[in-house]
């Protein structure tokens, strides 16, 4: 079942940020993922969003997310980006619920 990385990011330090991207994005793509959201200005239409950017990423499953976030690629993109942005990051797992149909 495919899962997703979900993440609010404020930048505060926008050549930091270039250098975590420069190492984190690799470290997606060698794990099977794929960016389906990357931008900037979410618009908000029900509550509150307090992040100027947003980000979802695809991955084959959970075990593979986890893999991911726990790899040393990653780790050491983590390390680039200790006090360059202001992150909100959750992971979930993608399949409807049973009894659930969208329109075809």
């Amino acid at each position: 079942m495919p899962a997703y990385v979900i993440v609010g990011v404020d930048v505060l330090d926008e050549e930091a940020c270039l250098a975590y991207a420069a190492v984190a994005q690799p470290s997606v793509l060698s794990h099977g993922g794929r960016y389906l959201v990357a931008g900037p200005t979410p618009e908000p239409v029900e509550g509150t969003w307090d992040f100027a950017r947003l980000l979802v990423i695809e991955f084959p499953d959970m075990a593979v997310v986890q893999e991911w976030y726990g790899s040393p690629e990653y780790r050491r993109a983590l390390e680039i980006r200790k006090g360059a942005a202001r992150v909100r990051m959750l992971f979930a797992e993608g399949s409807p619920p049973e009894g659930f149909s969208l329109p075809a």
